[in-house]
């Protein structure tokens, strides 16, 4: 019985050291070298991928590709607009779920960086920003300023305390590693002068008194305090990063941009496969331990969630493009960097550097711990010729702009510009289930001031009269005209002139449409001028104001203006008459919006005609069913006829389509748009389209995407 009680206490003892250990390995820290994960270095090779942006359904395949891919940790932003659009109100439902995303991506296997912003960018609204947060008195976003601060660390505190209820992070057992506070905040830091450096000292505090146990980063941010890792953001960090501004703080990599993010009117951009490999092999070479791409998979700005003029399409040229399927050879050849850099692990993390500079082009970096392991980046920096290294022996070839890496320091794993794998092209298709669409329409009705409730003298601010609630709002004011008034000779015509602070419109007058204007992200103000027929006796001229999505980067965002500012009829008889402060009706939203004529409730309270031949086309609805195409590729709307709006499928919001503003190569930006096969029923699917300046509806087309092997490169 004694020796049973002994061995019995000494398995006990046994146990309880064993959990002691294993509660010493569970956690994160870091050094100058890397970070270290439950007591292991790691090499990270990271890939930003954003829960909104995808119905939950896409979640499990993508982070499955990403995992594929060569990857072991996911970043996302948390968003603070959709999980708090009404103050106090809190939203974590579908793809707004962001406890099941980061449960979803540790089920794989994965670990996390969670960048809880607050202030988020991301080409997303308002930088994440919810609207009710500017309108809080005396605010200032992103300042050492009180009302933003108390509002900043209630809302960090709310996100911190779910994931640690959730067990999320790492000392818990869960994948997040890393989290971010703020962002870029170097970009805007000069213009808020003492409160600037104020409040990124109160931010660092702020954050790591919520939660220790993981590292905090604050990423573009040269200066940061000495409890938050400084990271760069970037094409080429190898070059561009000063490094960390601490002797243990890790040389990391938070957004290697693997294209660019586009907006309405801009041209396709483009970004090689060669060109990330080669920039992620230098930044490896020279201390790199962490890259995260930006973005692995861009998703799609469903609904209304894209900043300023960004299109719908988020990020396309992504190693997974916005449908999930692989891009190549852009997804392979970083696989197989990520394969090299892997095998040559225990060099870079234990190993000792020395670099060998032959000549201005070319350099040999050498990571060695004598007896054991060994890897080489042998690297041509010259953009347009290749040269010959000799290195221990052996002579290596080296295309132009490249590095060959060497995880045994003898042989070639890989070459950055030398590409093994497939090259595909993507193919768009006509459904054959999904054909012979049958529209009917539903034209609003444009309205008077008399039909407006709410009146002010001169025109309200867009952005303040809106709300974030809806892109529209109506704008209308009513003038006398003698018939003196007006020009007497038939072929000339008044001009109607509105200056707009941004960011497009469409003008009526007497319920007629008389054109359209937009500014463009850059310029957002524009002035629009078309002639117009007016009459003796009473006339109205109604404005459908429209953003495109609340500014999402620079300082005082919560400063920017938008709308109607300005607005004169000229060529009148006695000259120009300014009509700004004629007295205005105003209305939020149109009509189809209010009665949601994109559900199937919604659709019943309207009458609408079939169409047949040309339509009027401006503020017009247009619907029809479709069967959800065959197999299972992903689906796309083809809406190049079309002009400018929203589209529904099934109730869920596709986002806004813009095929009229032209790219300087005179194509639309985007004119394809992704429909989740999670929003489809087998049959009778809903298809809404809100059309504001008209269009040919009888153009549109469901398609079957695909990606098909070719000889050429596609990046």
């Amino acid at each position: 019985m004694a020796i049973s009680s002994r061995l019995l206490s000494l398995a006990l003892l046994s146990l309880l050291v064993s959990s002691a250990i294993g509660e010493k390995t569970k956690g994160v820290t870091y050094d100058g070298r890397s970070m270290i994960v439950n007591g292991e270095r790691e090499l990270l090779f990271s890939g930003s991928i954003h829960y909104p942006r995808m119905p939950p359904e896409m979640w499990p395949d993508i982070i499955r590709k990403a995992k594929e891919g060569g990857l072991n940790l996911i970043q996302t932003y948390v968003f603070w607009n959709i999980h708090e659009p009404v103050q106090g109100q809190f939203n974590f439902e579908g793809n707004y779920d962001v406890v099941k995303f980061i449960k979803t991506i540790g089920e794989q296997g994965l670990y996390v960086t969670l960048r809880i912003g607050p202030y988020i960018e991301a080409e997303w609204n308002q930088g994440g920003f919810p609207y009710w947060l500017r309108e809080v008195p005396n605010i200032t976003f992103r300042s050492y300023n009180e009302p933003f601060i108390h509002h900043m660390k209630k809302y960090s505190e709310m996100v911190i305390d779910l994931m640690k209820k959730e067990k999320l992070f790492a000392p818990q057992g869960g994948p997040i590693i890393m989290a971010q506070i703020e962002n870029e905040y170097n970009n805007v830091q000069l213009a808020y002068r003492d409160n600037g450096k104020k409040y990124v000292e109160w931010a660092a505090n702020m954050a790591t008194g919520l939660y220790n146990g993981v590292p905090w980063i604050m990423c573009k941010q040269k200066d940061a305090p000495a409890q938050v890792i400084n990271t760069c953001n970037g094409r080429h960090c190898a070059d561009t990063f000063t490094g960390p501004n601490g002797p243990n703080k890790p040389s990391l990599w938070t957004e290697n941009w693997t294209a660019q993010y586009r907006t309405f009117g801009d041209p396709p951009s483009q970004r090689a496969a060669e060109d990330i490999a080669f920039s992620v092999a230098r930044f490896f070479a020279k201390n790199g331990t962490l890259t995260n791409y930006y973005m692995y998979y861009g998703g799609t700005n469903y609904g209304r969630t894209g900043s300023s003029f960004v299109t719908t399409r988020y990020y396309d040229e992504a190693p997974l493009d916005e449908f999930g399927l692989y891009r190549e050879p852009k997804w392979s050849h970083l696989r197989d960097l990520h394969r090299a850099l892997r095998l040559s692990r225990r060099a870079l993390l234990w190993g000792t550097p020395s670099v060998q500079k032959i000549n201005q082009h070319l350099e040999i970096t050498v990571y060695e711990k004598p007896g054991t392991d060994c890897a080489a980046f042998l690297t041509n920096n010259h953009t347009t010729l290749p040269a010959t290294i000799k290195f221990r022996g052996r002579e290596y070839y080296l295309p132009e702009k490249s590095v060959s890496i060497l995880p045994d320091c003898k042989l070639l794993s890989t070459n950055t510009q030398t590409i093994v794998s497939q090259h595909n092209s993507r193919n768009f298709l006509p459904s054959e289930k999904a054909k012979n669409l049958k529209w009917e329409m539903y034209q609003e009705k444009v309205p008077t001031i008399s039909d407006l409730s709410l009146k002010n003298r001169e025109p309200l601010e867009l952005y303040s009269l809106t709300k974030d609630t809806s892109d529209y709002a109506w704008y209308s004011t009513s003038i006398n005209f003698d018939r003196h008034d007006l020009p007497m000779r038939p072929d000339i015509l008044p001009v109607l002139q509105i200056a707009s602070m941004g960011h497009a419109l469409s003008a009526f007058v007497n319920g007629e449409f008389v054109g359209f204007g937009h500014g463009n992200n850059i310029e957002k103000s524009f002035v629009f001028q078309k002639p117009v027929i007016l009459k003796p006796g009473t006339n109205t001229i109604s404005i459908l104001a429209e953003t495109v999505g609340f500014p999402n980067s620079g300082a005082y965002m919560e400063k920017r203006f938008a709308g109607p500012r300005g607005i004169t009829v000229q060529g009148l008889m006695a000259g120009t008459l300014d009509i700004t402060q004629n007295n205005w009706g105003h209305e939020v939203g149109v009509f189809g919006e209010k009665e949601q004529l994109f559900t199937e409730e919604g659709a019943k309270k309207v009458k609408w005609t079939p169409v047949n031949g040309p339509t009027k086309g401006a503020v017009t609805w247009y619907k029809t069913y479709f069967d959800a195409p065959e197999g299972n590729n992903p689906v796309a709307l083809k809406m190049d006829k079309m002009q400018k709006g929203m589209m529904w499928v099934n109730g869920n919001s596709l986002g806004r389509y813009w095929s009229s503003f032209l790219s300087p190569l005179g194509q639309p930006t985007q004119f394809e748009y992704h429909i989740p096969r999670a929003f489809l029923k087998p049959t009778n699917n809903l298809l809404v389209i809100f059309e504001e300046t008209g269009g040919h509806p009888e153009t549109i087309e469901v398609q079957i995407v695909n990606r098909d092997t070719n000889l050429q490169h596609h990046y």
